[in-house]
C-alpha cells in the first residue's frame, strides 16, 4: 500500500516508522512545508520521497494528515478534492470537532475518518518519532458512522498495527474529555514553568534543584506553540470549562493554607489520592 504522510514530524514520521516495519506501508509519500523535514525524514528512512500535495495524495493508496489543527482543518476539505472513491484519508488531530465540521458536507466525506492516537510528547519534528511510540496507547475514532465501511475498516487495521487499541466516541464528547485529560494539563505545566521562570532568576539554580516531581510536571511546557494554540483555540469552550475548575481547585488550596487549616488540606490531598484507583 502506497501511504502519504501529510507532516513529516513527530507523529507522522512514528506512524510511518511502524506502518513500514509491519508491512503494511509498500511506499511512503512525505509531504511538508518545511522543507528540513523532508530532508530529515528522507536522512532517516521514515520516507521513500518528498513530493508535493497534489501528487502526493493522488498517487496513495492512503493519507494521513499529521499537521496542527488548524491546518488539518483548512487542509482536509483541498485533500478529499484530490482523491478518488477507493482512495482513505485520516487524520491525527488532538480536537475532533472542527475538523469533522470542516467536511460535514462534503461528498467525499465517507472517505475520510476522524482518528486521534492519544499520544504525543514535547518533542518534534521526525528526528523525535519512535516506530514504537503507539504501542499500548489508545487511538479513538470519532463520528465512525459518517465513514464508509471499506475505510473505516482500513483505519482501523492501521491503528491495529499501530498497536493500538479502538475507542469510539462522537466528536463533540471526545473534545470535551481531552480537555480534562490533555489540554489542562498542557495550560498547567505553561502556567507551573512561567510561575518559577519568573519567581526563579536564577537559571542555575533551577537546573540543580530541579526534581524528578518538578521536572516530570513542568515537561510539558516544553511543547511547542504552533501545536499547541490551534488545539486550545479549537477547543475553547471545554477548556476555559475545566480550567476554571482547576482554578477553583487552587483557590481551595491556598485557601487552606492561609487559614491554616491543615486538616482541610489533608482532605483535599486525600480526595486527589483517589485517581490511583483510576490511574495504575
Amino acid at each position: 500500500m502506497k501511504i502519504s504522510i501529510i507532516g513529516a514530524g513527530l507523529i507522522g514520521g512514528s506512524m510511518a516508522l511502524k506502518l513500514r516495519e509491519k508491512g503494511i506501508a509498500d511506499f511512503i509519500y512525505g509531504i511538508d512545508n518545511n522543507q528540513q523535514h523532508i530532508s530529515k525524514a528522507l536522512e532517516l528512512k521514515i520516507i521513500d520521497a518528498g513530493t508535493d500535495l497534489e501528487y502526493g495524495v493522488k498517487n496513495a493508496d492512503f493519507i494521513i494528515i499529521a499537521v496542527p489543527v488548524d491546518a488539518a482543518r483548512k487542509l482536509l476539505p483541498d485533500v478529499l478534492d484530490l482523491i478518488s472513491d477507493h482512495q482513505t484519508v485520516m487524520d491525527a488531530g488532538s480536537t475532533k470537532a472542527g475538523i469533522v465540521n470542516s467536511v460535514k458536507d462534503h461528498p467525499k466525506r465517507s472517505r475520510f475518518v476522524a482518528f486521534h492516537p492519544m499520544w504525543g510528547t514535547e518533542n518534534s519534528g521526525p528526528a523525535s518519532a519512535v516506530s514504537d511510540s503507539f504501542s499500548g496507547k489508545a487511538g479513538v475514532i470519532c463520528n465512525k458512522e459518517e465513514s464508509a465501511p471499506d475505510a473505516l475498516q482500513l483505519v482501523e487495521k492501521v491503528a491495529e498495527n499501530l498497536d493500538m487499541h479502538l475507542i469510539y466516541m462522537n466528536a463533540e464528547d471526545h473534545d470535551i474529555h481531552t480537555a480534562y485529560i490533555s489540554h489542562i494539563s498542557h495550560i498547567t505545566s505553561y502556567a507551573l514553568a512561567n510561575t518559577v521562570l519568573e519567581k526563579e532568576r536564577e537559571e542555575e539554580t533551577i537546573f540543580q534543584l530541579a526534581s524528578s516531581g518538578f521536572s516530570s510536571t513542568v515537561r510539558l511546557a516544553k511543547s511547542h506553540p504552533e501545536m499547541w494554540v490551534p488545539i486550545f483555540k479549537q477547543n475553547k469552550e471545554n477548556v476555559l470549562d475545566v480550567l476554571n475548575e482547576h482554578i477553583t481547585q487552587l483557590r481551595k488550596f491556598k485557601a487552606a493554607l492561609e487559614k491554616e487549616n491543615y486538616e482541610y488540606l489533608e482532605e483535599l490531598i486525600t480526595n486527589a489520592n483517589r485517581i490511583r484507583g483510576i490511574l495504575r
